[in-house]
């Protein structure tokens, strides 16, 4: 059975120290070891995180002699902004439904 990519995503992105390591690769590459730097725990502890975010497509490491550079893919992010859109959606309705209902009790409070 394939994996389902939504459900890896959703998984990389649920630890802090992976969304931290996601946004440091929006401003470009890095190696593992640049990429642990800021973080208090082994390099064990960083490989098995890029090995997550790998796994779900959302970053790619290539080798460059000993150097392997981690790099972001935003594309695989594509599918999880096109899930959670559905959701945005759903709740700015309901928020102009209650904004529209707010309106309408002031309207009728300032004729009373």
């Amino acid at each position: 059975m394939p994996p389902d990519t939504l459900s890896l995503t959703f998984a990389a992105l649920a630890d802090p120290t992976r969304r931290a390591i996601l946004t440091r690769l929006s401003s470009g590459e890095a190696s593992a070891t640049e990429l642990a730097e800021p973080f208090h725990i082994s390099a064990p502890a960083i490989t098995k995180h890029l090995k997550v975010l790998e796994r779900a497509g959302l970053i790619s490491r290539s080798k460059q002699a000993q150097f392997r550079p981690c790099k972001l893919e935003p594309q695989a992010l594509q599918q999880a902004s096109v899930f959670l859109e559905q959701y945005r959606q759903c709740w700015e309705q309901s928020l102009d439904r209650l904004d529209a209902y707010l309106q309408e009790l002031q309207a009728k409070g300032s004729a009373a």
